[in-house]
């Protein structure tokens, strides 16, 4: 049995072996890819290894810009035809433990090879990197490139998601050092991000989010994206106290009783910048938009804001109150709302009106592995109503994925957004409450079932 039908052999889903073109059998970078799967990160992990096969495959073969979600989901994992990706994210969650493994390989088991494969967040076409041959990028001046990989793949918003690990009340120094370690290294990647997307091309606009995005990024004002602040949540778990907007302006969180924690510990959460990976995943999805404007889009850590900032400006707040109490600002004039229930244990959406066959009130298991939870989309003005403000808020990490994806993917959404703009194009406020499933913090078959059109 050669290599190539010994790979198959292990695929959940076995490719004869006349799927690929004989082409490929003696391509370098075919070869690459079959030395990538038989390595010890994908051994066990037939549908990993079919998905990278695949995209490498219609890549060399020069199909690049017509690789998609949907088409993986069909010819990688089975799906129908016709499944909507929008309700089936199976595709996201295997690409980011894809990106994972490449990683893993080629930092270990890979490392003496003088290229590598990337599959950039934001898409699914891979690119081969050259390496000093001890797995450091180097440029890509003299790699022999196929004709096929010549041109600039095409590039998605990047949607594909990370779990965030849960607070637990005897949080180690070590565990602490492990999230702001972890945040600091997002921030980083947060950061290159941005300044890249100063050369990226545009996203064509989509249509009616497009009225959406330009009302929040195309206008004349800076816009604010805020995401959620990680250490506010675990002080708050931590002393199993809520703390309303204006104490976390004042910095009342500082005097939050942190029992058992070492005063190192402590410290560094009452001082450090720490955010959800997810979060930065949304603003850099939102950062290829294009209705982005990089000079006027700046990136603000909830503690750093102030009122006055959201008087003649717009701002994406992402995260609900628990992680970031900016998002309180939607709430005045809400039908739906989170509340917090007592001791920090959970949270539930409040349905202030229902209306019929909605429920008053909308909770989530949160500590089970699997289970249904709920977010809220809040479009409404500024404080001053010359700007808008945009709040994501889930009742948990996967819940506020699900509400940027409904945003970002707006197909099952666009009947409201249709609903909400005026005569003049502009468009009128409005919320969106969400229902999805959480899988190891990953949102799934998110769906809409209740609005409000102001």
């Amino acid at each position: 049995m050669g290599q190539f039908a010994a790979v198959q052999s292990r695929l959940k889903t076995p490719l004869p072996e006349t799927a690929w073109p004989r082409s490929l059998r003696d391509d370098p970078y075919w070869s690459l890819a079959q030395r990538v799967i038989t390595g010890p990160n994908f051994a066990r992990s037939p549908l990993l290894s079919k998905f990278l096969l695949f995209v490498v495959a219609e890549t060399l073969e020069g199909r690049g810009d017509a690789i998609s979600e949907h088409q993986i989901g069909v010819q990688v994992f089975d799906r129908p035809p016709d499944y909507r990706t929008l309700e089936d994210n199976i595709v996201r969650n295997y690409a980011r433990q894809l990106r994972r493994r490449l990683a893993e390989h080629f930092a270990d088991q890979g490392k003496s090879e003088t290229v590598r494969i990337d599959i950039p967040v934001g898409g699914y076409v891979p690119v081969f990197v050259p390496t000093s041959g001890n797995g450091k990028k180097e440029e890509a001046q003299g790699l022999p490139v196929p004709a096929s990989l010549r041109t600039e793949p095409h590039v998605l918003p990047a949607h594909d998601t990370a779990s965030k690990a849960a607070a637990q009340s005897n949080v180690s120094r070590r565990v602490l050092r492990a999230v702001r370690f972890a945040a600091y290294s997002a921030t980083l990647i947060a950061l290159t991000w941005f300044a890249a997307r100063r050369e990226a091309a545009p996203t064509p606009p989509q249509e009616p989010a497009h009225v959406l995005w330009a009302e929040i990024f195309a206008g004349p004002m800076n816009s604010y994206i805020v995401p959620s602040d990680a250490g506010f949540n675990l002080l708050e778990d931590l002393s199993h106290r809520p703390v309303p907007l204006a104490e976390y302006i004042s910095g009342g969180y500082q005097e939050l009783s942190l029992s058992g924690m070492d005063a190192h510990s402590a410290e560094d959460l009452h001082s450090q910048q720490l955010t959800s990976f997810v979060d930065l995943q949304i603003a850099a999805a939102l950062a290829h938009l294009a209705e982005d404007n990089p000079q006027r889009v700046l990136i603000r850590f909830p503690r750093d804001l102030r009122l006055d900032d959201l008087k003649n400006a717009n701002a994406v707040i992402i995260g609900s109150v628990s992680s970031n109490p900016w998002a309180a600002m939607s709430e005045s004039n809400a039908n739906f709302r989170i509340v917090d229930r007592p001791g920090m244990s959970g949270a539930q959406i409040i349905n202030l009106k229902p209306r019929a066959g909605e429920s008053a009130n909308y909770s989530s298991h949160w500590n089970e592995p699997a289970h249904e939870t709920f977010a809220l989309i809040d479009f409404l003005p500024n404080l001053s109503g010359n700007g808008h403000l945009l709040v994501l808020e889930g009742l948990d990490v996967a819940g506020t994925q699900a509400a940027a994806e409904m945003l970002l993917y707006p197909s099952a959404i666009d009947p409201i957004l249709k609903q909400a703009t005026r005569s003049d194009r502009s468009l009128g406020s409005f919320e969106v409450l969400l229902r999805s499933t959480s899988i190891e913090s990953n949102a799934t078959g998110t769906q809409i079932i209740a609005s409000r059109i102001h």
